[in-house]
């Protein structure tokens, strides 16, 4: 991975903008300027010297994962966090600190009152984690080839007298068995009723005929996550409505992915895929966003929503979901992910939308 290559990308944006160093709490953002996948970090950066800030349950773990680094130091803490960045503050001068706005108001707070000049930051490396070299695309394709894998080897089990929680714990169990070492969400099933509600939980409920099925999950490589939700119907009585359902957000989603073009301003492509759903008047029916951007996170910029002014740029990877929602009767969510290119987009997410009727 290029982690050195991002702490360079990190420092050019900083141009220290009046600061003499910048404090990262974000977990996330740790492993992403340093491939440490522990739970607990700090990363304390200057013009100068980048300072890796751990305890004592990841010293030895940590000297033999950056024992060939040298852009690293590492500092091992005794006491506490506030007490380890308090000393490091004055032993190297500082006057101003950036910290990350993900800390926590206490926090904030604890080293304010203990004298520290700070001065909060604003998505200062997710604004870089944003676009994706060749790397971290590959390692997402991969996530979303586990995920899909799973979802084939379990589709033929989902039928009329299964439960929600037993399709979701097969698909589970078939995600960790294809390598994913942890799951990036909750796995949705969501059936008849219960799928009008974009993020039901897979319940005791029994599958039944006409029953409209929304399966959201995602898969895991390395660290970055897939995220794709496909929905099937259960024949049995009269499905011609939940047939026009699906087929609008088919249309709603296929649009979309069509108007995506480097940069174009997020909020076009959510208004796009409303335009769709509106037009078939079921635009009362749809009230989230159309897409999210997915890497180290299943949740991260860019924003696909109304109003986003994020604009696209060439290696965002994102989703586009558009749904319907109909209480009594049923919902549609179709989910694929994509990545911006230099025209625009390349649909990296390869099942099938023809809508399955089982």
């Amino acid at each position: 991975m290029h982690h050195r290559l991002y702490l360079e990308k990190l420092k050019s944006s900083l141009k220290w903008r009046g600061l003499h160093g910048f404090l990262i709490s974000n977990i996330t953002n740790v492993r992403y300027l340093t491939g440490f996948q522990g739970s607990s970090a700090w990363l304390l950066i200057t013009p100068k010297r980048n300072i890796f800030i751990t305890d004592f349950r990841y010293k030895e773990e940590v000297e033999k994962f950056l024992s060939d680094n040298s852009v690293w130091e590492i500092f091992i803490y005794k006491n506490s966090i506030l007490s380890a960045i308090y000393d490091l503050y004055h032993s190297m001068k500082m006057r101003n600190l950036g910290v990350e706005s993900s800390v926590t108001y206490e926090f904030y707070s604890s080293l304010q009152r203990m004298g520290l000049m700070l001065s909060p930051m604003f998505s200062v490396v997710e604004e870089i984690r944003i676009s994706k070299d060749e790397e971290e695309i590959r390692l997402i394709k991969e996530a979303i080839r586990r995920a899909e894998s799973a979802f084939i080897e379990v589709l033929p089990h989902i039928r009329p007298g299964k439960r929600e929680i037993d399709i979701a714990l097969m698909l589970e169990y078939a995600l960790k068995k294809a390598g994913c070492r942890r799951l990036p969400f909750d796995i949705i099933v969501a059936s008849g009723p219960n799928s009008s509600m974009p993020h039901a939980r897979a319940t005791e409920r029994v599958l039944s005929e006409g029953d409209l099925v929304i399966i959201d999950w995602g898969g895991e490589a390395d660290g970055y996550f897939s995220d794709i939700t496909r929905t099937v119907l259960i024949n049995g009585g009269d499905i011609s409505k939940k047939i026009e359902i699906y087929e609008t957000v088919l249309m709603a989603n296929k649009e979309a992915i069509n108007g995506i073009r480097p940069g174009i301003r997020a909020g076009k492509v959510d208004e796009i895929a409303r335009r769709v759903i509106k037009k078939r008047g079921f635009g009362d029916h749809f009230g989230h966003g159309t897409g999210h951007g997915v890497g180290l996170e299943v949740h991260e910029k860019p924003s696909i929503s109304p109003g986003s002014k994020d604009k696209l740029r060439e290696g965002m990877v994102f989703t586009i979901e558009p749904g319907i929602y109909i209480p009594g009767l049923g919902g549609v969510r179709i989910e694929d992910m994509v990545c911006v290119n230099t025209e625009g987009s390349t649909v990296l997410t390869g099942l099938s939308k023809e809508l399955k009727i089982i």
